[in-house]
């Protein structure tokens, strides 16, 4: 299955730290094997990011450990997660790796922004970020990526 989204003309502006960065493409990296449609969605998106130094970077902007609320339309069903690592990821506890579809899409994102998302179930949907919540503390990737 190709994720397939709208032109990037349409894609917002996303902001990565620089300390996410290269953990985050060689997350992509590893898990080109098991998972290649969610790999190439979130190397497309580190790939068009600005990429800022830690210190720059905004605690509006979604990233690794963030809360994060959303909509997700069209049944404007409003939700807020955790991004996290994929070893930390818990669905009943609203931790959602970056390693998947919503994920990736979320990342680099801020309040007031919206982006269409390859759902694996029922194709192409758009989220609106409603809120991000810094991390309470940059949090490591763990030893195994993937």
């Amino acid at each position: 299955m190709q994720y397939q989204t709208s032109g990037a003309a349409s894609l917002p502006p996303i902001i990565i730290p620089a300390g996410d960065y290269d953990r985050l493409m060689d997350l992509a990296g590893a898990a080109e094997r098991l998972a290649p449609d969610v790999a190439d969605y979130l190397t497309r998106e580190l790939t068009r990011a600005q990429v800022v130094p830690d210190q720059e970077f905004d605690a509006a902007v979604a990233r690794v450990g963030s809360l994060v609320t959303y909509i997700d339309e069209p049944g404007g069903q409003r939700r807020t997660v955790k991004l996290v690592w994929p070893m930390e990821a818990s669905l009943p506890d609203n931790r959602i790796s970056v390693l998947t579809s919503i994920g990736a899409a979320l990342l680099g994102m801020r309040a007031g922004q919206s982006i269409d998302w390859p759902s694996p179930v029922g194709g192409a949907r758009r989220l609106t970020v409603v809120d991000v919540q810094a991390p309470r503390n940059t949090e490591p990737m763990p030893d195994r990526a993937a």
